[in-house]
């Protein structure tokens, strides 16, 4: 099977007026032991790192990857294609079963030897010595195993990077027989890299340098590593561990402009089982006598720390660097770029009308040029990144955005009312807060009741402004304010900074909008972009997660998130775009109202493991035009604990692992459940025979609605739901099943029994009708 370009879009399960209130959805559901579903039982593969987390163009080097669920049969690949990686090994933690058999060979051994000491016993061999060695390695290994077991497992890989492969972000994701992994960024650059030996399973008790570290052997804070000499431009790749502080030494010449920038957080942005949530790195530079020359433990808002220094003197210099708070471990993975490189601190306009040619002032570093001019009219609106180039390097990657609206400059000075930049609506308002307790001024004329939409975007273009809106009429008295907006589209973030105000205004007038910052602060690189009119109707989609792991034949489920704009509360029909061929969505309809789905995708048979990537895309009505977004792909990660963020991916995959089997829902099957009322469905099952105590369970059921009896009658399965009373008439959604039953095995000490998971079952749409209906 190949993707199929010309593939026709997939219908999605709809609703179909005139159904009956009762609904008998007649499936066909075949018994499935546990093992035949899922690979032999094995987990699929998810990945909690990768060190080094990047490498220089035209080079071959060795990575590790750490994670849960590997395989040695596993292989590596990168998005977009052209990176390629060759298996070198694969190591895990022994288990206690494991461990207490080589403990008791090596306490035979050690009577055998005392035994031949003694005369009284076999010879001692070399092959004996050789077996005692072995044995205590793997006790030595258990001692150091992983205390994490996320991380436990690692793979290394010998990377090539072709050098014509372009500097930038990459996802990395592995296959295994039990599917695909999640993606994890790998950064190519274009300096050489310098990297700190690698901390894996293999534990060397000595340290010795060039050796992998020894893991799970905190030292004590703050532990100094030897330091690691570097001629600079250079990158440099490291991981710390519980208490330890990197450095990196090099030498540098009086004058020269250094920029000192790490990334931590952006390769691994969240971790589920720390504070703050992410590897906080703090960097200092000191000279040859150990004075600080600079410090840095963020840049700006962004938790990656940056230094930009003027080296004061000719001499020997280095870089310390280490977590704020001394944690600390294999996924504390960073990368440092030092040298005289271009960086962008700032830009302005932070955004261009689609079709202009844009032009921007940069403010940074090592910058050759003030200006970039931008031609725009190829390309689709959004945000976009753009770099600078110094002598052969490229610098940091800094957002812009492209509308369709009128754009203006703010008209300085602007920080009175009587002085505001007048607006004819709609637009977008480039502006900056220049300096501290700058305010900005905007006016616009409005009729009564019309609704007017002020939306500032900073944050989320990297800019540090945290903003503040106020609307007010003409004798000042106030009509709205806002701090922040939460925009769940923005993952990344974890202080929504932007501000967004929907007011209707009371009477025809002049009205005054005021922007500043939340924390009286401002500078040239405090930028936004300021939307002003009428609401603008709109959604965005994700989907979770961006691999996907399905049998041939089978189905699994997914969740696609819609994030809605101004108001819009419409329904969303799903599809699947241009796909392959034999995908099929059911349940793809996100109802009116609602902001997420789960519904079920299911693949063709496939031979072999394979991978495929997939489109899913969302459609609905608004104000009379048919509008149509594809859905960014995404993992729903969580942070410290307790946070979840939708964490973009630049790719949709699905692994297709083997041959399954599924039910089959009658094309346009939608269950209306009375409110306070019972509904019965039943299930053609003639493969239910042999299995005992079937029991069917709701995934994540709306409140209010529960399995309440599940039978079986010959090959006819019966599961009878209820519904509360107090559920609201018109409630939309689909409802997902997990079946299970008791299966006796023939084994080789007789027979045995256990509750195993039954064959999935397709989404079933359902809807509430109000009671009596």
């Amino acid at each position: 099977m190949k993707p199929d370009p010309s593939a026709a879009n997939y219908p999605s399960s709809r609703s179909r007026p005139g159904l009956r209130s009762l609904v008998m959805a007649v499936l066909t559901l075949l018994p499935a032991v546990a093992a035949a579903q899922s690979a032999a039982g094995q987990r699929q593969p998810r990945i909690g790192y990768v060190y080094p987390a990047g490498g220089q163009q035209g080079t071959t080097f060795t990575i590790a990857v750490g994670g849960q669920g590997l395989n040695a049969r596993a292989s590596a690949f990168f998005t977009p294609a052209g990176i390629t990686a060759e298996p070198i090994g694969y190591d895990r933690p022994i288990s206690q079963k494991e461990y207490t058999a080589a403990q008791e060979k090596l306490s035979a051994l050690q009577e055998k030897r005392a035994a031949a000491r003694a005369g009284t016993g076999a010879a001692w061999t070399r092959e004996d010595e050789k077996m005692v060695a072995e044995l205590r390695a793997m006790a030595a290994k258990r001692a150091n195993r992983i205390a994490t077991p996320a991380l436990a497992e690692t793979l290394t890989f010998s990377v090539t990077i072709p050098a014509g492969i372009p500097p930038g972000s990459f996802e990395l994701r592995l296959r295994t027989p039990a599917g695909l992994s999640n993606p994890l960024h790998f950064l190519v650059g274009d300096l050489p890299e310098f990297t700190s030996p690698v901390i894996t399973a293999t534990t060397n008790p000595a340290g010795t340098p060039g050796q992998p570290r020894p893991r799970n052997q905190p030292a004590p804070a703050p532990a100094r590593n030897p330091a690691l000499a570097v001629a600079l431009p250079a990158a440099v790749n490291g991981q710390i561990m519980p208490g330890e502080t990197d450095r990196i030494r090099f030498s540098a010449r009086k004058g020269q402009r250094l920029i000192i920038a790490a990334r931590a957080r952006e390769l691994i942005p969240y971790l589920a089982d720390a504070v703050p949530g992410w590897f906080q790195a703090t960097l200092t530079l000191v000279d040859a006598n150990g004075r600080e020359v600079a410090y840095n433990d963020d840049f700006e808002f962004n938790p990656d720390p940056v230094i930009a220094c003027e080296i004061p003197a000719d001499g020997e210099y280095q870089v310390e660097i280490k977590d704020a708070i001394y944690r600390g471990r294999e996924d504390f993975v960073y990368r440092i770029a030092i040298g005289e490189l271009p960086f962008i601190t700032s830009i302005f306009p932070l955004g261009a009308r689609r079709g202009d040619d844009a032009t921007f002032e940069l403010e940074g570093w090592n910058l050759t040029q003030k200006k970039l001019i931008l031609a725009t009219r190829d390309h689709e609106p959004g945000v976009l990144g753009l770099s600078a180039r110094h002598e052969r390097h490229l610098s940091n990657v800094v957002k812009f955005s492209l509308g369709d609206l009128p754009e203006i400059i703010e008209s300085e000075p602007n920080d009175q009312p009587a002085a505001a930049t007048r607006l004819a609506l709609p637009v977008v308002a480039n502006g900056r807060i220049a300096r501290t307790g700058d305010v900005d001024y905007y006016e616009f004329a409005a009729a009564a009741g019309d609704e007017v939409v002020m939306e500032v975007t900073a944050r989320k273009l990297g800019s540090p402004l945290d903003s503040v809106i106020r609307l007010t009429d003409a004798a000042g008295r106030e009509i709205g304010l806002n701090d922040d907006a939460e925009d769940k589209s923005a993952g990344l973030l974890t202080h929504h900074a932007d501000s967004k105000l929907t007011a209707r205004v009371p009477a025809a007038g002049i009205y005054h909008l005021r922007i500043g910052d939340a924390q009286q602060r401002g500078g040239p690189e405090y930028g936004y972009r300021l939307r002003v009119g009428p609401p603008e109707p709109d959604f965005v989609l994700r989907v979770t997660p961006a691999s996907i792991n399905v049998r041939g034949g089978s189905c699994v489920p997914i969740t696609v998130h819609a994030i809605r704009r101004d108001g819009f509360s419409g329904e969303i029909a799903l599809d699947l775009g241009q796909s392959p061929a034999g995908f099929v969505l059911s349940g793809g309809r996100i109802p009116a109202g609602s902001d997420r789905v789960t519904l079920t995708l299911a693949a063709p048979p496939a031979p072999r493991l394979q991978s495929y990537p997939i489109t899913l895309r969302g459609t609905a009505t608004i104000a009379g035009r048919r509008v149509t977004h594809a859905a960014i792909p995404a993992d729903d990660q969580m942070q410290a604990f307790f946070y979840r963020h939708l964490v973009p991916a630049s790719r949709l995959l699905v692994a297709i692992n083997g041959r399954g089997s599924m039910a089959r829902l009658p094309s346009g099957t939608v269950l209306e459940i009375p409110a306070g009322g019972l509904v019965p469905m039943k299930v053609t099952a003639p493969g239910l025979r042999g299995v005992k105590e079937v029991q069917c369970e709701l995934i994540e059921p709306p409140e209010g609605i529960a399995v309440v009896k599940t039978s079986v009658r010959g090959d006819t399965l019966e599961v009878q739901l209820s519904c509360d009373a107090k559920v609201k008439a018109g409630l939309q959604g689909n409802l997902l099943f997990q079946a299970t039953g008791v299966r006796e095995t023939q084994q080789k000490k007789g027979k045995a029994s256990g509750r195993v998971p039954l064959m999935p079952v397709p989404a079933v749409p359902f809807r509430i009708a109000a009671a009596g209906a």
